[in-house]
C-alpha cells in the first residue's frame, strides 16, 4: 500500500506492507527500485514502512531541505507521527547514513539499528578515498564496483515509461544534492557514533567496493557493542542482490 503523508511541510510517499513489529526502511541512493523483493521478505515478520526520500518517487523536495541533518529530523518526526514503538531502524547505503544521523540524535522510538553498507563517515585522511566517487565514474564502472554479479544490475531503460525515467533522474539529482560536498559523509558524524544507545547491527556485502567491509569495520569499532555480518556473493546492495540471504541475516539478528 502506498500513500502520501505531510511531515514538516514535506509530502512523503510511504510504502507500507506486512504486519508485526514496525521496521522503518530507508532506501539507498539508487531509490527503492521498481521491484522490491526484500520488502516483501521483510514484511513476512514486520510492518515495513518505506518512505521515498525527498526528491525521490512522489516525495516533494522543498527548497529549504538541503542536508542529511534535515532528513534525519524529518524521519524522526515521521516516527513520532506514526507513534512507532521499539521499531527497527534500517538504512541501506545513503539510507544508512540517514539512519546513523537519526540514531545519534534520538532513539526513543527505536529498539535496534541495522546499517546496510552505509555511507556517512570518513575513516581515512584527507587524501584517502574511503567512498568510491559514484558520480564521477561511468555507469559500467559503478556497476562493477557495486555488484558482485554485474548481470543482476542490468536495467533496460528503453522499456521504461518517461515518467519512471524522469523519477530516476530526479532521485539522482537529490542524491547528489544531499551528499555532494563533503562527498557522501558528514565529517562530524564519526565523533558522535558513540551516542548510539540501542543494539546495532552492520550487514555488509562481501564484494562491496563502493564502501568495503573494512569501511564497515570502522563503523563497528565506533559504535558500542555493534556486531557485523558479511553477506557472501553480494556487493553494495545485498538486500537487492541477495534478498533471501539478506532476509535470513536480518532474521538472525535477534539470536
Amino acid at each position: 500500500m502506498a500513500r502520501t503523508m505531510a511531515i514538516a511541510g514535506v509530502d512523503l510517499e510511504l510504502e507500507e506492507r506486512g504486519e508485526g513489529p514496525p521496521l522503518l526502511f530507508l532506501h539507498a541512493g539508487e531509490g527503492l527500485a521498481p521491484e522490491r523483493p526484500w520488502l516483501d521478505l521483510l514484511a513476512r515478520r514486520h510492518r515495513v514502512i518505506a518512505p521515498s526520500h525527498p526528491g525521490y518517487g512522489r516525495s516533494s523536495l522543498p527548497d529549504w531541505l538541503m542536508t542529511v541533518d534535515d532528513l534525519a529530523y524529518l524521519y524522526l518526526d515521521l516516527a513520532d507521527r506514526l507513534a512507532l514503538r521499539d521499531a527497527t531502524l534500517m538504512g541501506a547505503c545513503f539510507g544508512g547514513w540517514i539512519a546513523a544521523e537519526m540514531a545519534v540524535r534520538n532513539t526513543r522510538r527505536f529498539g535496534r539499528l541495522v546499517l546496510v553498507d552505509a555511507l556517512g563517515v570518513k575513516h581515512g585522511g584527507v587524501t584517502d578515498r574511503d567512498i568510491a566517487d559514484m558520480h564521477a565514474i561511468p555507469r559500467e564502472k559503478f556497476i562493477e564496483l557495486a555488484w558482485a554479479d554485474p548481470a543482476k544490475a542490468a536495467v533496460d531503460y528503453t522499456q521504461m515509461p518517461e515518467s519512471e525515467l524522469a523519477a530516476i533522474v530526479r532521485g539522482q539529482q537529490a542524491f547528489a544534492q544531499f551528499g555532494w560536498k563533503p562527498y557522501m559523509h558528514n565529517p562530524r558524524l564519526k565523533h558522535w557514533l558513540h551516542r548510539i544507545d540501542i543494539p546495532t547491527f552492520l550487514l555488509w556485502g562481501e564484494q562491496d567496493r563502493i564502501v568495503t567491509p573494512e569501511y564497515g569495520e570502522g563503523f563497528r569499532a565506533a559504535i558500542s557493542d555493534a556486531r557485523m555480518r558479511v553477506i557472501p556473493n553480494a556487493g553494495h546492495f545485498p538486500h537487492w542482490e541477495q534478498p533471501e540471504a539478506f532476509d535470513d541475516a536480518v532474521a538472525s539478528l535477534a539470536n
